[in-house]
């Protein structure tokens, strides 16, 4: 007994020193700052729900030998101070390798200049100021489309549908994300020779845009050209039909959420609006996704499905780092994605860091975004 007892722990001995020990697994913590409260809530729970998604279907599917990554959400509340806060724990206590956020380019502006100083990735999956995001510097890096990637050819594509030459404009101007929209509204009207019959402003705080409204109507306009966060954008809408306006409201990026539909109600019906996202791609990355997140009983929306690619580009990075998790292998990653399939299409960064994929054109139809063929 004692013969047979020696040649097992031989066995097990050898079996380790042929094997080795068992590899400890590496953790790349993800921080996302999002706006779960505050006038960019309807975002940041979509981007919450993609980031949760994506984090545990890349770690199931073991494509990350050795490697496992970590979500540690914190909320921004919609504001710059709370951003800072929020980035200095992740920069300073978390140690993550790479931040995703925040919502709203206001507080990027304010918060990524922390990372970019402490050499923390970025991601931006839902800033869409044409400039002061990805300009802060090398460390700051987008996945969402700017306006100025969307607005013009979504446009430009409607007004070949529709026909319309008359245009009046509203947008939010206490916002940078609303105020770059309309500056690239303003420059698409501009190159498409539309003639503007009027510009209105608004603030986030308010919640009756009649004035606003018709004075722009007054100038028999064609279509409505709005930048607004959703709150806003829905109450836009529903108080133009009240008034009477019938014919097309474009709006900006801020329009991309189901939440303009549950506002609005039936008034949102025949709103369109450019989208970085066609929900009805038959692509296996797109359909991979829709199905990861129909099994959690979630309906998705292009705020959604960019968070989800964001820790996909982040996935992709470490993999092409060799398994390291590093913050500088990290960016050092993001260098090599090219033609990364995600629900968005082929992803790549261009030079400047910015996001690179194929845009679409959506509107509101019997209750849903319906991509315009």
């Amino acid at each position: 007994m004692r013969f047979a007892g020696r040649i097992s722990l031989a066995f097990v001995a050898a079996s380790l020193l042929l094997t080795g020990p068992a590899r400890a697994e590496t953790v790349v913590k993800i921080g996302a700052a999002l706006s779960l409260t505050g006038p960019a809530a309807a975002y940041g729970a979509q981007q919450k729900a993609g980031i949760l998604a994506a984090v545990e279907e890349i770690n199931k599917s073991g494509q990350l030998k050795g490697v496992k990554l970590e979500a540690v959400i914190e909320d921004d509340a919609s504001t710059k101070e709370q951003g800072i806060a929020v980035y200095q724990r992740f920069i300073n206590k978390d140690k993550v390798a790479a931040i995703i956020g925040p919502t709203l380019s206001n507080t990027a502006t304010a918060a990524d200049p922390l990372a970019q100083g402490a050499k923390v990735p970025v991601v931006a999956v839902s800033n869409t100021a044409p400039k002061g995001i990805t300009d802060i510097g090398d460390y700051i890096w987008r996945v969402s489309l700017t306006e100025g990637q969307v607005i013009p050819g979504a446009l430009q594509r409607l007004q070949a549908k529709l026909g319309f030459k008359k245009a009046g404009l509203l947008y939010g101007n206490d916002d940078a994300f609303t105020q770059a929209g309309y500056n690239v509204m303003k420059a698409a009207t501009e190159a498409m020779k539309l003639e503007v019959v009027g510009t209105q402003t608004f603030a986030k705080p308010d919640k009756d845009y009649t004035a606003q409204l018709t004075a722009l109507l007054a100038g028999k306009p064609e279509i409505l050209i709005v930048s607004a966060l959703v709150e806003n954008a829905s109450g836009i809408v529903a108080q133009a039909r009240q008034l009477g306006w019938q014919g097309p409201i474009f709006g900006g990026n801020g329009f991309n959420s189901p939440k303009l539909m549950a506002n609005a109600g039936p008034a949102a019906e025949g709103v369109y609006v450019g989208t970085a996202w066609n929900k009805v791609s038959p692509e296996a990355s797109n359909q991979a996704f829709l199905k990861a997140m129909a099994a959690r009983n979630h309906e998705p929306d292009q705020f959604c499905a960019q968070a989800w690619t964001g820790v996909e580009v982040i996935a992709e990075a470490v993999k092409l780092s060799g398994g390291k998790g590093g913050r500088d292998d990290v960016k050092a990653g993001f260098l090599k994605v090219k033609d990364l399939p995600t629900p968005l299409g082929k992803f790549s960064f261009l030079e400047n860091r910015d996001g690179n994929h194929a845009p679409a054109l959506q509107v509101v139809k019997d209750g849903k975004f319906q991509i315009v063929p």
